[in-house]
């Protein structure tokens, strides 16, 4: 099973829509959450080469981006070779 990690606020529309793209893949994620922690916010910007925006999304530990960026990946077959799926 793949890892994801999503980091997110509460309320953000694009981290909703994001999660119910996975959600309808099948797909289980990690929520962080980065507007009630900002040590797991200091992460995410680490982790995303300084993105501010939320989502930000990882799969095995590789850095997808955002919402626009999944739906891309998603779209493109990406989402599929990351999640270790044949094409």
């Amino acid at each position: 099973m793949s890892k994801i990690e999503v980091y997110s606020t509460a309320v953000c529309p694009y981290c909703v829509a994001a999660k119910n793209l996975l959600k309808s893949k099948g797909l289980e994620w990690t929520e962080v959450r980065v507007d009630t922690d900002a040590a797991q916010r200091d992460a995410m910007l680490a982790r995303s080469g300084g993105r501010r925006t939320v989502p930000q999304i990882f799969i095995n530990d590789q850095h997808v981006g955002g919402y626009d960026d999944l739906v891309a990946a998603d779209r493109s077959g990406r989402l599929g070779e990351l999640l270790g799926q044949a094409a």
